[in-house]
């Protein structure tokens, strides 16, 4: 092979590694843009912000674990518990996800049972 052909086809090879750099770029500027306006109380924003973070890079657990705190704030349960276990699966040994994940299902839970008990 010419070392022209090397070159192209190794330039080849870096694109889909830039886009992914560049996707990541972009969801974490999401994810941070997203944590302003959750802090201001913009809660639907932030939902979006954190919903754009997981379309742009769907393997960055950080905007996963956002997303379900945004869904448990709008109170949709289902939606936090899967953005939850999806933020697991991701990253299992980010501690943070787990205390977050842990302490929804213990809520959640508890207020299930109680619902169930009327």
């Amino acid at each position: 092979m010419s070392p022209r052909v090397t070159t192209i086809l190794f330039a080849l090879l870096l694109v889909p590694c830039a886009a992914a750099a560049e996707d990541r770029g972009s969801a974490k500027s999401q994810v941070e843009f997203g944590i302003q306006v959750a802090q201001s109380g913009l809660w639907r924003e932030a939902l979006y912000r954190w919903e754009r973070a997981v379309d742009l890079d769907p393997s960055y657990a950080p905007a996963w674990n956002n997303l379900a705190v945004a869904y448990e704030q709008a109170g949709q349960f289902d939606d936090a518990r899967k953005a939850y276990e999806t933020a697991i699966k991701l990253d299992p040994k980010n501690m943070l996800i787990r205390q977050n994940y842990d302490l929804f299902k213990e809520i959640n839970d508890r207020t299930q049972k109680r619902r169930g008990a009327r």
